[in-house]
């Protein structure tokens, strides 16, 4: 055999052993690890390659190197809270009215988060684009200092233009404007929203951007956090991206959906705005922007962000929702698009249907994508055994994200209960003590569910075999959709 053949199969063993050791050292899902080995060692030279450009997490190596990326986490000295973050006026945990019960999922929460808990907040429920697109439009046109956008998805005719347009009268203004749009979102709609806000000399930057040569490493890390944040005073978040939802006008390949929005006012706007700011140098280097002082609120929500993401906030959330869970005495209610939980959470789950409690979980019965629709139908039998309700709300899709317990607490944001929200992408949720607010929430769901048709275990095992083929083919893929 010639010398350059032994080199080839040298130079495609090494990589073979190589990327299957950094997968067993560095990976921290069994599971995961074990599939990344196999990949790499049986499917030469694509598993390795598959792995350099998916399976290597860069994004926590070059967050070291920026240690300013997270001001408010050294992540060398992880137990402490920087003082510039401390606020002597904050009173403390117990002093807030809410349930005892939940005392601990607060403490619990702050010392993984390092964020404080705020009080003093008011959060006022948007549905849809009818009302949510407005409220954000009269925010940014009412903008005196800055306005901080960030987005998964902008379009770029309708809706997404009416925003574009917003954003440079502000510029025009002298208003300090930045615009965060993620690499992949922005490919979903043409023109490009990046090219279209050049044209309009809108200041903005990229998460992450996509390259052919040489190839991004970081195409599976993306930012799906949406932040409006003006002035420092009034934040945006939920599950809506900046695209027309209206079907009357009827825009070739945009799907009518349901959604939910939040505009938040108070502290957790100072939260919000660091968050946008921390992400925004991380992508441009820019230092010199600063957040403006957490401004007095008038609500009384109580609030905290949880940063989600595949760098040191792994897992927060997840641990978070576990233990907020846990603490349930009467109902958990879940209403996600995309619902494929780790093991962790459909334990507790079952566990409190176990005990008892009421334990509703609210799915979309027609979903934009139908693979995790499918992969989902694979495992409901593990919650549907434990007697936890399944409800399937008709369309159109609705793509709100929500998590309530026991009338007192709720996750607002943009994090799906799937392997990519938990693991993959960077989100923001925001968690909140009001009862006022999660029984608005809780009466939403249960009107919904008033609507919906609820899924039963023999159902499930009536599917023929062809249709239980499919299901179990996309619930092996869930980790990675």
């Amino acid at each position: 055999m010639p010398i350059f053949h032994w080199l080839v199969i040298i130079i495609i063993a090494s990589l073979q052993i190589s990327s299957a050791w950094h997968a067993l050292i560095y990976k921290r899902d069994p599971k995961g690890s074990w599939a990344w080995i196999v990949t790499c060692i049986l499917f030469p030279p694509i598993g390795p390659l598959l792995y350099f450009l998916l399976g290597i997490n860069r994004v926590r190596t070059k967050a070291k190197k920026l240690k300013w990326y997270w001001p408010l986490i050294d992540i060398e000295k992880i137990e402490e809270i920087p003082a510039e973050f401390e606020d002597e006026n904050q009173p403390s945990l117990t002093s807030f009215v809410c349930s005892p019960v939940f005392h601990p999922i607060a403490e619990f929460s702050e010392a993984v988060t390092k964020r404080p808990l705020l009080g003093q907040n008011g959060i006022r429920i948007l549905f849809n684009s009818e009302e949510t697109f407005p409220e954000m439009l009269k925010a940014i046109d009412s903008a005196k200092k800055s306005v901080y956008l960030a987005t998964y998805i902008m379009e770029t005719r309708h809706t997404g233009l009416e925003f574009i347009q917003a954003l440079d009268r502000a510029c025009r203004r002298g208003v300090v404007v930045r615009v965060m749009i993620d690499a992949v979102g922005e490919l979903y709609t043409l023109p490009l929203a990046g090219r279209v806000l050049k044209k309009y000399n809108i200041p903005f930057t990229r998460f992450i951007p996509l390259r052919l040569i040489p190839p991004s490493p970081f195409i599976n890390l993306r930012n799906h956090r949406k932040i409006l944040v003006i002035d420092g005073k009034t934040g945006f978040t939920g599950g809506m991206n900046l695209r027309s939802n209206d079907p009357g006008r009827k825009v070739k390949g945009s799907l009518w959906m349901k959604d939910t929005h939040f505009k938040l006012t108070g502290p957790i706007v100072n939260q919000m705005e660091k968050i946008f700011l921390e992400d925004w140098g991380f992508c441009t280097g820019e230092k010199d922007l600063r957040s403006h002082p957490p401004s007095p609120g008038e609500g009384i929500a109580i609030c905290r962000a949880i940063t989600v993401g595949p760098n040191q906030d792994l897992n927060k959330l997840n641990m978070t929702i576990i233990g907020a869970m846990t603490l349930a005495k009467e109902r958990i209610a879940i209403m996600t698009p995309y619902f494929l939980p780790h093991r962790e959470v459909i334990g507790v789950l079952q566990s409190a249907a176990l005990r008892g409690i009421q334990v509703d979980v609210i799915l979309p019965a027609k979903n934009n994508l139908p693979y995790v629709h499918w992969a989902t139908r694979n495992m409901l039998w593990e919650l549907l055994q434990y007697r936890v309700n399944v409800y399937y709300q008709p369309p159109p899709f609705n793509h709100s994200k929500m998590l309530t317990i026991d009338g007192l607490y709720a996750q607002i944001g943009t994090a799906n209960l799937d392997p990519r929200s938990l693991r993959l992408n960077f989100e923001l949720v925001v968690e909140v003590f009001d009862s006022g607010l999660v029984n608005s929430l809780n009466t939403h769901m249960d009107q919904i569910i008033s609507m919906s048709e609820s899924t039963s275990l023999k159902e499930l095992d009536n599917r023929n075999l062809l249709v239980r083929t499919r299901d179990s083919f996309c619930w092996l893929f869930s980790p990675y959709f």
